[in-house]
Parts: structure tokens; C-alpha cells; sequence
């Protein structure tokens, strides 16, 4: 990794995860700084019929203000944004959020890959992807487009992770900046 890139500002950071991941969030936000100067945009794989609760249960353990999103709010640093059950999340081009209800990608809605995209296609190389635990291959494709943009990408260390199988996928089949568990991760997020 160039050394310069912790000098780099942060864009976004746009944390992917599915099975496993949720604990993940749980130790990881409550050590993140308070008033970061980027946007924190989390996309889980979610049940449908998701409690809707998730947000306050997240605002709960993280010192940053939590909002599950809706369709054309604005992107602003210092606050956590979820994607909400059922709808792919997009940032737009005037840094407004869109929500999507078009099919699901690697079998998911929200899907990791659509948003880190996004995010790149916005971004470019201030955009920063981290991609948790979770059982299938979504984010791979994606952590390919942060690359391509100049973007940086971190994936939890699949020995720490519950479900192996989404980290260990984007290590093999993309080139990945971090392999970090979640110390590590938290102190990395906070210097950048």
C-alpha cells in the first residue's frame, strides 16, 4: 500500500456485510472516533421484513448519529447511514442518496456491490470500501471498482470473521489494500 494513502483524505467510507457482520458493527462502532469528517455508509444484508429498529439499536453503540436512509437524502460527513431492508442504495452525483428497488444482485437487495460502485463512481480515490464477514460473493465486484477509482479497500480478516467466505472471496479475486480485524480497523477508520 503507497504510504501516502492514510494522508489521503476520506470521501466515504462504505462498510459491506451480511452473515456475521452485525457483531462486527456492534465492537467496531462504539470505538470510532465522534465527528468524523466523512460519511460512514453501511449496507447489510438484511431480511425483508427487517426490524425497523436496527438504526436506534446502531445509534446505540456509536457516538456518530445513525440514519437508515431515505430516497434523496443528502450525504454528510459525521453521520452513519444504513441502507434500508430491500432496495439497492446509490449516491448520486450531487452527493444525494437514492434507493432502488431494480433486481437482486448476487441474490441480495441491498446488494454490497451496487453501493461500493456507486460510491467509487462518486468518489473516485477518496472513496474507502470495507467489506465484513458475510457467506457469499457480493462486494467482490465492487471492491474491484474502489480499486480501479484509486479508491482504498479493507476486508476483516477472515480468521476473525463468523462467516469466512465474503473477506476471504475479495482477497483472492480482487486486489485488497487491508486484511484487519476489528481493532485494527477502528484504528485505522479514525486516523483517516
Amino acid at each position: 500500500m503507497e504510504e501516502d494513502s492514510l494522508n489521503r483524505p476520506c470521501g466515504a467510507l462504505v462498510i459491506g456485510g451480511s452473515a456475521g457482520s452485525l457483531q462486527v458493527l456492534f465492537q467496531l462502532l462504539p470505538i470510532l472516533k465522534p465527528a468524523l469528517t466523512f460519511p460512514v455508509i453501511l449496507v447489510l444484508h438484511r431480511r425483508n421484513s427487517a426490524d425497523s429498529t436496527l438504526s436506534e439499536v446502531l445509534s446505540s453503540k456509536n457516538q456518530n448519529p445513525v440514519k437508515e436512509v431515505e430516497d434523496k437524502d443528502p450525504v454528510l460527513p459525521g453521520n452513519v447511514y444504513l441502507a434500508p431492508a430491500d432496495y439497492h442504495l446509490l449516491v448520486e452525483r450531487d452527493f444525494t442518496f437514492s434507493l432502488d428497488y431494480s433486481e437482486k444482485v448476487n441474490f441480495s437487495r441491498p446488494s454490497i456491490d451496487v453501493t461500493f460502485e456507486s460510491v467509487a463512481e462518486v468518489y473516485g480515490r477518496l472513496a474507502v470500501a470495507l467489506l465484513l464477514s458475510g457467506a457469499n460473493e457480493d462486494g467482490t465486484k465492487g471492491f474491484l471498482s474502489v480499486k480501479s477509482s484509486g479508491g482504498r479497500t479493507i476486508v476483516q480478516d477472515p480468521e476473525t470473521a463468523q462467516m469466512p467466505f465474503m473477506p476471504h472471496h475479495a482477497i483472492t479475486h480482487s486486489s485488497v489494500d487491508y486484511i484487519l480485524n476489528i481493532t485494527q480497523m477502528a484504528d485505522l477508520i479514525n486516523r483517516l
